[in-house]
């Protein structure tokens, strides 16, 4: 099951939409049920959505716990809140799951709706809306089938993802379809439509709400991501545990030791070496008393045969996401999993840095001693001298803040004027910030990235435990020089976990790579690849350049090249510009 739900919304209360009974009634034969009516929102949902009313008069939709980590069934406590406004901010402080909240915001006047997404962006949200009109959805699909929309390219937005590729804004790569981010608001009025953001992962690197001690974060970590996957497991009949051998997904599973629900353990490896992880995954499924299940990608897949999943707003699934995705949703089926967990975004959630940033951070805010324990830390986790790492340090603290995202102009058309990035809201750090927080929080707002590039089927929840609330939080409390205690990258995520870990995990220095996986399918279809990209929309929008895709695909890759992942990136656009007919 995934959430499936759409609003028609009308703050000015006409409802002149000329064919509005039969949009209701195709609703109702694809199983939405109206499930709320007020003067101005209709909200249509599958049966597997939850939604539970609010004091007020709004709702929530999905799923939402308390701090306690147990559903959040019961919301009378939340009637003693005098106003909508600061019920949402007690439950964006208090609680956490994957929701969104429907209110009508009485501080902004009467005939305001507000929309609140919750921080990890479970719940997808995207809309259009014009004059206080339009609608609000789960699935774009949705709206296309009722002929709330007829989707159009937005040009303008392609020509950024294609020069920012890990940039996520709120633009799609639909014309007039936007996508509420997490942990913001979305304020619905007669003459206006702007957005707030209710969450900001700066709060938690504040050097008040730091931990002081590696065993404190330790246990703070082990608390939160053993929780929240408990709270899920809770709720889950049945799960596939995505399972790659790395240490985040391994930590996922740990916390899955004696749950209720029967758990598969599912770890895909390639007929080219690098990805091979059966070992670790292995001895992760033995602690939890299971087999290991395994299958090899394929790798005689044309890459004509890539679809990106219907609901994709923006090009960002890739020929591997595809591959993985369609073992998995098949797997799932096979072993009747109706939940898919993973241990998606846990190398930035966990404070994973690979410069000198963190001892850099060290020497900023707690001095030189601190500072020399960060730098020889630094020595042992890249296996450099002393003299190199204070060296990279010293160059670190000199230079100015790291670009948030930087450009890739290869293979783009170099007359293309592209208007300035739209600044995700997480980038307006405070003038004294950090290097390493900066560059976290940075790669943390690329994490949303991942609801848009898993997919696992209508029919299953996608659970992903690591980029849930409390788990971000408790991370980002974690300073980025405790993170490399001891020359050990996520020092403080593999101390929460010693116990229970297998060493040969825990102890891990390096991890699996699918490049050459990658390589072997583009080598396979790079004539078709050449084909497609210069007789495509993009060559037709004069947005790449010919002469340079020529040459590369030409050219003879010198070993280890890893240049031909930017045109999977490139075609991965294409891919979905052909798809969007």
């Amino acid at each position: 099951m995934s959430y499936r739900y759409l609003a028609l919304v009308d703050v000015n209360r006409r409802w002149d939409i000329a064919n509005l009974p039969e949009i209701e009634a195709a609703l109702q034969m694809v199983g939405m049920r109206e499930r709320f009516t007020s003067e101005s929102i209709k909200l249509f949902l599958s049966e597997e959505t939850p939604c539970q009313p609010l004091p007020g008069g709004g709702f929530t939709i999905g799923h939402l716990f308390s701090r306690t980590f147990s559903p959040l069934d019961a919301i009378d406590h939340l009637s003693t809140f005098s106003n909508n406004k600061r019920l949402r901010e007690h439950i964006v402080d208090n609680c956490w799951g994957e929701y969104l909240l429907v209110q009508s915001d009485e501080s902004r006047g009467a005939d305001t709706t507000t929309i609140t997404r919750d921080p990890s962006g479970g719940v997808p949200c995207v809309y259009s809306l014009r004059n206080g009109a339009g609608f609000i959805t789960s699935n774009i699909s949705l709206a296309t089938r009722l002929e709330l929309y007829r989707k159009r390219i937005d040009w303008d937005f392609l020509a950024q993802c294609l020069t920012y590729p890990n940039l996520k804004t709120r633009r799609t790569g639909l014309a007039d379809i936007c996508e509420l981010l997490p942990g913001s608001s979305l304020n619905i009025g007669q003459g206006n439509l702007t957005t707030d953001s209710n969450w900001s992962p700066w709060k938690f690197v504040m050097q008040e709400h730091r931990h002081t001690s590696l065993s404190e974060a330790a246990t703070d970590i082990r608390k939160a991501v053993a929780s929240v996957v408990g709270a899920w497991t809770d709720i889950d009949d049945s799960i596939l545990m995505e399972l790659s051998g790395g240490l985040d997904s391994s930590i996922v599973a740990a916390c899955l030791k004696d749950a209720r629900p029967q758990v598969t353990c599912y770890n895909l490896t390639t007929p080219v070496p690098g990805a091979d992880e059966r070992q670790y995954a292995g001895q992760m499924a033995a602690y939890l008393g299971v087999a290991l299940q395994t299958e090899q990608l394929d790798l005689d897949m044309a890459c004509s045969d890539v679809r990106p999943f219907p609901d994709a707003v923006s090009p960002r699934m890739g020929i591997l996401q595809y591959a993985v995705s369609k073992a998995m949703e098949a797997a799932a089926r096979r072993y009747g999993a109706s939940s898919s967990y993973m241990g998606a975004g846990g190398d930035t959630v966990f404070g994973l840095l690979t410069n000198a940033a963190p001892a850099a951070d060290a020497i900023r805010e707690r001095g030189l001693i601190a500072g020399f324990s960060a730098i020889r830390d630094l020595s042992l986790l890249h296996q450099c001298t002393m003299w190199k790492a204070a060296r990279l340090t010293a160059r670190k603290m000199m230079r100015g803040p790291k670009a948030a995202c930087a450009p890739d102009r290869s293979f783009l058309n170099t007359s293309l004027a592209v208007a300035p990035a739209e600044a995700h809201p997480w980038f307006d750090a405070p003038t004294d910030a950090l290097p390493g927080d900066r560059e976290r929080i940075v790669d943390l707002a690329s994490n949303q990235l991942f609801r848009d590039i898993v997919y696992r089927g209508e029919d299953r929840w996608i659970r992903m435990p690591l980029l849930s609330q409390p788990v971000v939080e408790a991370c980002l409390r974690v300073p980025s020089w405790m993170s490399i205690a001891g020359g050990h990258n996520r020092s403080a995520a593999r101390a929460a976990f010693a116990d229970v870990l297998p060493q040969s995990v825990l102890n891990r220095r390096s991890k699996g790579s699918f490049v050459g996986y990658l390589g072997a399918i583009f080598k396979r279809n790079k004539i078709q690849m050449h084909e497609i990209l210069l007789s495509g929309a993009l060559h037709d929008q004069r947005l790449l350049d010919p002469d340079a895709l020529t040459r590369f695909f030409n050219a003879e890759l010198p070993p280890r090249d890893k240049s031909f992942t930017r045109i999977l990136s490139l075609f991965a656009v294409e891919n979905w510009l052909r798809h969007q007919a």
